[in-house]
């Protein structure tokens, strides 16, 4: 039974304050107390076709190397060498032939972070090769999709995230590939990008094109508390697509009821994905603090892997329609940094609209408080 709701504020529910948007002091704890403690999302599984296959991440400012394993399990060490600290790898993604060595002394470990040679170090007292593995961060993968957590002692993904990667069985986005990717630096802070993404209060002055194809006012949302939030805005006609033509001639997804054939769904997946599902596509923004005022989004659109292979396959009418979406989105949320940067700020009330900002205000300072 479907429980989606409209969005609906408690009274007197304000704004985040200043500090938490402008204070570097805060975004260093965010490090801390936010992404070094939960699970981020690092990469897609068809980047690591194959043993040996990598790419990096960065979680809480530390590097991660996100690599397939001989035996097929993907892992995420530490981009540290255990001799002296050298950092491994530099190249954001690659291919390791069957080792890891360090560029520095040539300490080499293998696919599963053991260490397997050590110049000269046989001769000193008491040393093991068996003590000196890579250190690694917990990963996990949802439909396609690596997450890693580098507290130490995390929870399982299940427990945290499950609640929404078994709901979209549907799509099969494990099986789907990325056809087009885009990188955007955006001068806001992050928690701006999220709270932008969970309201369409502002649709019809900033994205009118959007507007015409999915009305604002038919949002409802089924998850509205804790990590993950959002819902669905139905499509204004049965055979609307959100494009440049408003139209696709490319099939549905297999799978999909026509429910879902008349929605988009809208989800965030707190502290770093906002995941986009469509009848046709599935979009998501990986989302990376870079400092208290600046963050890097990675925006991805996946397709079902027969679509891209068809002859003629152009995602373009559905990138260009999103990247211009995008570019309004980055556009008023940097206004918005720039406002909340200002001496006379003060947090302002929330509309009805914005019900999921204020639950994400709610789980953001638990997690700052915790």
């Amino acid at each position: 039974m479907e429980t989606f709701e409209k969005a609906r504020i408690a009274a007197a529910t304000r704004t985040l304050e200043r500090r938490w948007c402008v204070s570097p002091e805060i975004f260093e704890r965010e490090r801390e107390r936010i992404f070094a403690r939960s699970w981020c999302f690092a990469a897609r599984a068809e980047q690591l076709a194959e043993p040996g296959d990598y790419v990096l991440a960065e979680v809480a400012g530390e590097s991660l190397i996100v690599t397939r394993a001989g035996g097929g399990k993907i892992r995420a060490f530490f981009n540290v060498c255990r001799h002296r600290g050298t950092r491994l790898c530099t190249a954001v993604a690659g291919h390791f032939a069957g080792s890891i060595q360090c560029p520095y002394h040539a300490w080499t470990y293998d696919l599963d972070g053991a260490l397997l040679a050590a110049r000269n170090m046989s001769e000193v007292p008491g040393f093991e090769r068996a003590d000196f593995p890579l250190r690694e961060a917990a990963t996990a993968v949802a439909d396609g999709f690596v997450f890693v957590n580098i507290s130490g002692n995390a929870q399982t993904f299940d427990a945290e995230m499950g609640t929404l990667f078994t709901r979209f069985s549907p799509w099969n986005v494990g099986s789907l590939r990325v056809a087009r990717e885009i990188v955007y630096d955006l001068a806001c802070n992050w928690k701006l990008v999220f709270q932008n993404y969970s309201e369409c209060y502002h649709c019809p002055p900033v994205h009118p094109q959007l507007e015409r194809l999915s009305p604002s006012d038919s949002g409802r949302n089924d998850l509205r508390a804790g990590p993950i939030l959002g819902g669905y805005s139905e499509l204004r006609y049965d055979d609307t697509s959100l494009t440049t033509s408003g139209k696709t001639s490319r099939p549905p997804l297999a799978g999909l009821t026509d429910k879902d054939l008349r929605r988009s769904y809208y989800y965030t997946v707190f502290p770093s994905m906002l995941l986009s599902l469509q009848p046709d596509y599935v979009m998501v923004h990986d989302v990376r603090p870079v400092a208290v005022d600046r963050t890097r989004i990675v925006c991805t659109w996946l397709f079902d892997s027969a679509t891209i292979a068809a002859p003629g396959f152009d995602p373009s009418d559905t990138v260009d329609f999103w990247d211009v979406t995008n570019r309004q989105d980055w556009r008023v949320s940097e206004l918005t940094q720039a406002g909340i940067a200002s001496r006379v700020y003060e947090p302002g009330p929330y509309a009805n609209e914005e019900g999921l900002l204020a639950a994400f205000d709610r789980h953001y300072l638990s997690m700052m408080d915790g």
